[in-house]
């Protein structure tokens, strides 16, 4: 299990601590994997300056949009680009 320390602004901070933002968007110039520890230190808005607040979140999945070229062409991606969405499980399944 690693440890990955990455800044975050305030508004997002707040949003995953509030318990709203289920998802991280981050340029994949690191590795991690399923298990890892990610560690969220707010930044104060607008600035890079930190609050010294932090939360640490579980990694539980993990996906580069590079493997996306498998299901749609360079010409769909260029038009529509991509959408990022929390979700969470609405129904209970047996």
């Amino acid at each position: 299990m690693a440890i990955i320390k990455k800044k975050v602004q305030q508004e997002y901070f707040k949003a995953v601590t509030e318990g709203k933002k289920r998802f991280e968007v981050r340029l994949a110039d690191f590795k991690c994997k399923p298990g890892d520890i990610l560690v969220l230190k707010e930044q104060k808005q607008g600035t890079k300056k930190l609050t010294g607040k932090e939360a640490k979140c579980e990694v539980l999945y993990k996906f580069n949009t590079k493997k996306m070229n498998k299901f749609h062409t360079k010409k769909e991606i260029d038009k529509y680009g991509f959408v990022i969405l929390a979700i969470r499980k609405k129904f209970k399944f047996e």
